[in-house]
This record gives C-alpha cells, sequence and structure tokens, in this order.
C-alpha cells in the first residue's frame, strides 16, 4: 500500500504571534500620535470660534457703541447671546465652553473652557486688544510663556 504524503498550508503559531506583535507596535506609537492630533484640531476650532466670538462683540460694538450687554440677559459676563456658547459650533460633540469673561464700554476679554475629558488641555483666551493666551499646563492660570496660542 503507498501512502500519499498531502501537504499543508497554513500559518503556524509563531507566524501569527509576530503578525500580533508588529499590529501591537504599531498601535502604540500610531495611538499617542492621533490623540496629540485629535486634541490639537479641537483647540484650534475652539480658537476659531473665540475669532468668531471676537467678531460678533466687535458687531455689538458697532451697533451699540460698547460691549456691555453683549451675554445671556443683557450680561456682561456669562455665556455669550450673540453668538453659540460651545465650541465646536457647527453639530457634533462639544469640546469646549465659550464665555464672555468681561466686558465693558471699551474693551472685552472671552474664554474658551475645555469641557469633561478635555480639562488637561488648558483655557483659551482673547481680548480686545488681540492679545491670545492658552494655560499650557492647565493650572487654572497664565504664566510666563502663556501669552500665545502657539505650541513653542
Amino acid at each position: 500500500m503507498i501512502e500519499l504524503k498531502t501537504k499543508q498550508s497554513g500559518f503556524t503559531l509563531i507566524e501569527l504571534m509576530i503578525v500580533v506583535a508588529i499590529v501591537g507596535i504599531i498601535a502604540a506609537i500610531a495611538y499617542p500620535s492621533y490623540t496629540e492630533y485629535t486634541e490639537r484640531a479641537r483647540r484650534t476650532d475652539a480658537q476659531g470660534a473665540l475669532m468668531g466670538l471676537a467678531s460678533a462683540l466687535e458687531r455689538h460694538y458697532a451697533t451699540n457703541n460698547t460691549y456691555a450687554g453683549a451675554a445671556s440677559g443683557g450680561s456682561d459676563t456669562g455665556a455669550p447671546a450673540i453668538y453659540p456658547d460651545e465650541a465646536p459650533i457647527d453639530g457634533g460633540q462639544k469640546y469646549y465652553d465659550l464665555t464672555i469673561q468681561s466686558a465693558d464700554g471699551a474693551s472685552f476679554t472671552v474664554r474658551a473652557t475645555p469641557k469633561g475629558g478635555q480639562a488637561g488641555d488648558g483655557i483659551l483666551e482673547l481680548d480686545s486688544t488681540g492679545a491670545r493666551r492658552w494655560d499650557r499646563d492647565a493650572n487654572g492660570a497664565f504664566g510666563a510663556g502663556e501669552n500665545t496660542w502657539d505650541k513653542s
């Protein structure tokens, strides 16, 4: 009787383990880059929303000769009545609250505060002189070197 050997094809367990290890290494490298990218994109969107709120305040000033009264209920501080109060403003999940920190006859300060899971990203602020501040270390205060929106 003649025995025929059949050739079996497939992957060995070692080969599968190597592929899984390679995929794991790639994921470990890619995931932090992805999360940093999404944080930057959200922050950039909040910066754009602050610029939009500042423009709305300028329109309010042109109509009323004062920045005062632009917040909800005619107040000088709090959620804006003249612009959306969250960013992104075009829908989807909201990552920042927009507020008017101060508004009087001649100046204003607006702020974007991160919501919940974004809390470690720090507060963004813009005032009527164009000064931009970013609380990079998320300690609740603007220290030395935090007078710009740039990451440097």
